[in-house]
């Protein structure tokens, strides 16, 4: 299996975003001392990847909304091979999208103030490459944690999940906030590192490497998929009456 940390070597692109100086401080304290690790009973997050931040239905139009974020397609793709191997080993699946009622009573998930751009139809709409299927759990939320007034934390109790694999966007928001409260409820984040995206580069670099001293293990697709891959097969998760 492919190792993510620090001390391996060869270092990932939001690790080599810290100097060096700052990295040893993290390494020295102990944020770096763990192999990532996947629990007996995972469940995959995929957090707002909806049309209005990937800009369209599919690479071939895409549109320059407001909210439209820096490699959405790239990232798009890679959540697809996860969530395909999530499927043939029957890993639960859940989606979040936004809750315009909530946010009318809450207000945003930010406090920048809304635009004509929070109208856009597709803000809701997932792709068709990463559509949810039946089964899957989809999500409205207010706010920028997936946990904020929703019955996640519940769901994921109800099936005994103890790990979360997390994709998605915002990376230093929607993200971030989730993969937080993930933690904070005892559920093992770890965060597919080519599966999430952001407006901006540079923050999206800073919050991986934040999340994975702090809160999550940062892993590549690939180990997600070998993770899983060791996993065997199993059957489909019924939901209780």
């Amino acid at each position: 299996m492919q190792t993510d940390r620090l001390a391996s070597g060869g270092l990932r692109p939001w690790q080599e975003f810290v100097p060096e100086v700052e990295r040893a401080v993290y390494q020295k304290a102990g944020f770096w001392a763990r192999e990532p690790r996947l629990g007996d009973h995972p469940a995959l997050l995929i957090i707002d990847v909806t049309q209005s931040f990937t800009g369209g239905p599919d690479p071939d139009h895409v549109q320059g909304y407001a909210t439209t974020c820096v490699g959405a397609w790239e990232a798009v793709r890679e959540i697809a091979r996860v969530l395909e191997a999530c499927r043939q080993r029957a890993v639960p699946v859940i989606y979040t999208t936004g809750d315009r009622a909530g946010e009318a009573f809450y207000g945003g998930a930010t406090k920048r103030p809304r635009t004509a751009g929070d109208d856009n139809p597709l803000r809701d709409v997932i792709p068709p490459l990463i559509a949810p299927r039946e089964g899957d759990l989809v999500l409205r939320k207010a706010r920028a944690s997936a946990f904020f007034n929703t019955s996640l934390a519940n769901y994921l109790h109800r099936l005994q999940v103890d790990s979360l694999l997390v994709t998605g966007t915002a990376t230093s928001g929607c993200v971030r906030a989730s993969v937080v409260d993930a933690f904070s409820h005892g559920f093992a984040p770890l965060v597919v590192e080519e599966g999430t995206f952001d407006r901006s580069p540079t923050l999206r670099l800073a919050n991986l490497f934040d999340m994975g001293a702090k809160y999550a293990e940062v892993i590549t697709v690939q180990t997600a998929l070998d993770l899983l891959a060791a996993r065997r097969p199993g059957q489909p998760i019924k939901r209780g009456g």
